[in-house]
């Protein structure tokens, strides 16, 4: 029997290695693919958009946040990948009950590493996890420090207006391109006013790509609102995704400072 420790201290035990995995996180479907897994993932959410290979073709099971388990059940897992902040305590429990259920917890780059070799070791692809970790471990060492100490809001939502706040893995990634967090003083994703997005004074508002997909039509509210920031629309994936989309991170980093301080 394998047994195996999770990232937020569940052990799960395997007769085998996986053969049937179901991934309810993006950015870790992604890792699974990139470990080489095409054939052992057999059920993905309505989320993970990459690859498109997968997103076109693997059984879909709900959501993030609202799985559905008839759909689970069907396709007969012998492992489910989640996250702890991205999926529901509710949902993950109920699972539990009937699969092994390997959790990720991710707040900085560490995490992120320490899970991909885990979930290498759990999916018996610990090669490949090691070639990729190192891999994105040279890529961060080539990111250009750039110590700006622009304040930044950054907003992951509208309609509640809501932000990244600290204790984040986007705290953290904000943290390598040398700014300082506005929010950094609260508590995750708290939901904030455009009263005291003034009261901040950010140097930069930066509005993502996702979970909520922000277009420039949206700058007016928040120009209206801090006439003296900039706002500008930054790739949520590079900030949010920890998963083997970190190789691309620290080149759209880079490109990002340079815009920054130009």
């Amino acid at each position: 029997m394998l047994q195996f420790t999770d990232q937020i201290g569940n052990n799960i035990e395997l007769p085998t290695a996986p053969r049937r995995i179901v991934s309810l996180v993006p950015s870790q479907t992604e890792l699974l693919y990139d470990l080489g897994l095409s054939d052992e993932v057999v059920g993905i959410t309505r989320f993970c958009i990459h690859p498109q290979e997968w997103f076109n073709t693997k059984a879909k099971i709900g959501g993030t946040k609202q799985f559905n388990f008839d759909a689970i059940r069907t396709l007969q897992p012998d492992l489910i990948i989640g996250n702890k902040e991205e999926n529901y305590k509710e949902g993950i429990e109920e699972l539990q009950k009937h699969y092994p259920v390997w959790m990720s917890d991710i707040f900085n780059l560490q995490d992120a590493l320490n899970m991909m070799l885990q979930i290498g070791a759990v999916t018996d692809k610990e090669n490949a996890a090691k070639k990729l970790v190192a891999a994105i471990g040279n890529k961060f060492k080539q990111l250009q420090q750039q110590k700006t100490n622009y304040r930044v809001a950054y907003f992951i939502w509208r309609k509640p207006y809501m932000v990244a706040g600290g204790n984040t893995f986007i705290d953290f990634m904000l943290q390598q391109i040398g700014c300082i967090n506005c929010f950094k003083n609260t508590e995750r994703y708290p939901e904030v006013s455009l009263e005291e997005l003034q009261q901040q004074q950010p140097d930069y508002i930066f509005l993502s790509s996702e979970p909520y997909s922000f277009k420039e039509l949206h700058f007016e509210e928040f120009t209206n609102a801090c006439p003296n920031a900039k706002t500008i629309l930054v790739d949520g994936e590079a900030f949010s995704w920890y998963g083997s989309r970190l190789l691309q991170s620290p080149d759209y980093f880079n490109a990002l400072s340079a815009k920054l301080i130009a």
